[in-house]
């Protein structure tokens, strides 16, 4: 059954908004944090106990002990880097893609830089503290050490993500290969391991490190094996998900209507998925795109902007093209909502998860608003006088350019403040559970000005796209 594009409910209930899954989801992220920190006292407990303090008294066994401090931390957060990555269905509704996105960078760049200093203090220190010795000294640990020719190799890749990480560097490659080349970080990750497993002293030195240390390396690499490979490969055969039409919105702007049996993925408007559309060449690509209506009946709709070679394919899918997913992801849904009033803020084709938003919310007449701010003409304006005669829902629209840097209005507003201009669009914002997608800038823009207004952050709710 294909997905309807306006399906509006006529008779909103004014039940009181259940946050039992926002509460079950702050323990979340609260124990996620007290679980990495307690790995790291942990991992540092055990580095002092083994004598890391009494050898920073001298200068060659200092460059020794806080070079194998480093590589107990760096190895903690390199593990929580993946798991980050692996797609972990808890985390993925706790954290949602941007704080997830934000997190993951941290602790990468973090990692590694501790990583590149464990290899540099190591090294110095088996050459005796002597800068000149380090370079023949490496060599030795690289050739006659067991696994460090893998380590070496594993480091080779780390060094690739992160460069091509750098915002620069993202910008002069394309989405696809940027992903291709992240994934090289779950081989850097784990072509470490039999270097720490063979020579680490803190990873041998009793039956409880060892003990913890496969325990982290063997739930961390289950995770990436059940939800980036498994899980996606089971959803995909059980859903069966097709082509159904393809539907251009606006210049440049297309839907993709899918088909598919109803069950298995039971996604929540708002969300995401990766697609991977079997029509050959480049169909390992994934993609992806956040569904725009409210699925229903096993059939969904995603809508994306024609700007990359991914989204061009888009209008030349034809229908039962198959399709495999990843997902449902993101936290731009329902589950995040505490409060009864609602605003949804887009630019562009980031309105899309918001358009499904303002159809499957429960609200009355004045307890939800969405503002579009587009360039050139509004998205679904069809579906939105649709929902605002059955629904009640206030659409707002703001043409224009981008006004200035560090504003989220268009250029066709008056020249007021954004701040000022909120609370005057959105009436009492700051009892609002705020929903934001867009351009990251933007987005983050209008996350600091509805701050600013009286929102509390924990009411403020992005996805922003962009990498």
């Amino acid at each position: 059954m294909t997905a309807v594009a306006a399906r509006p409910r006529m008779a909103p209930s004014r039940r009181p908004v259940d946050g039992t899954r926002a509460r079950f989801d702050a323990a979340v992220r609260w124990g996620s944090a007290m679980l990495l920190w307690s790995a790291l006292l942990l991992v540092t407990y055990w580095w002092a106990a083994g004598g890391g303090l009494q050898d920073l008294l001298t200068w060659t066994t200092a460059l020794d002990s806080v070079g194998r401090l480093t590589a107990l931390i760096a190895s903690v957060l390199l593990l929580a880097q993946v798991l980050l990555m692996a797609r972990v269905p808890m985390l993925e509704r706790a954290f949602g893609q941007d704080r997830l996105a934000r997190t993951h960078r941290l602790v990468g760049f973090t990692s590694f830089t501790l990583m590149l200093a464990h290899i540099g203090l190591i090294t110095w220190g088996y050459a005796g503290g002597r800068l000149r010795q380090t370079v023949s000294t490496f060599w030795t640990l690289t050739v006659d050490y067991p696994g460090m020719l893998l380590a070496l190799a594993g480091t080779g890749c780390l060094v690739m993500v992160v460069v091509t990480s750098i915002r620069a560097a993202r910008r002069r490659l394309r989405y696809e290969s940027w992903h291709l080349l992240h994934l090289y970080a779950y081989l850097g990750v784990f072509l470490a391991l039999p270097h720490q497993l063979w020579t680490g002293q803190e990873f041998l030195a009793s039956t409880g490190r060892t003990v913890f240390w496969w325990t982290a390396w063997i739930v961390t690499a289950g995770a990436v094996l059940v939800w980036r490979v498994a899980l996606p490969l089971l959803r995909s055969a059980r859903y069966g998900l097709r082509v159904a039409r393809v539907v251009v919105e606006a210049p440049g702007v297309v839907s993709v209507h899918l088909d598919g049996r109803e069950r298995g993925l039971r996604p929540e408007a708002g969300q995401f998925f990766t697609f991977r559309f079997l029509t050959g060449r480049g169909w390992m690509r994934a993609h992806p795109y956040s569904l725009s209506a409210e699925p229903a009946g096993g059939g969904m709709r995603f809508t994306a902007k024609v700007v990359g070679d991914g989204s061009r394919g888009l209008v030349d899918l034809r229908p039962g093209t198959r399709v495999l997913v990843e997902g449902p992801y993101g936290r731009l849904t329902a589950r995040a909502r505490t409060r009864r009033r609602v605003a949804l803020i887009g630019a562009g084709v980031g309105i899309t998860p918001l358009r499904a938003l303002a159809e499957s919310l429960d609200y009355a007449t004045g307890e939800a608003v969405l503002i579009h701010r587009f360039t050139d003409q509004p998205l679904f304006p069809g579906e939105f006088r649709a929902l605002s005669r059955a629904r009640g829902l206030r659409v707002v629209l703001l043409p224009g350019h981008r006004r200035a840097p560090g504003s989220w209005l268009g250029d066709e507003v008056p020249p007021v403040d954004d701040v000022a201009a909120l609370a005057v669009l959105v009436p009492g914002i700051g009892e609002h559970e705020v929903f934001i997608c867009g351009p990251q800038g933007w987005a983050d823009d209008v996350a600091r000005t509805a701050q600013a207004a009286g929102v509390p952050a924990e009411h403020i709710h992005i996805e922003s796209f962009g990498w």
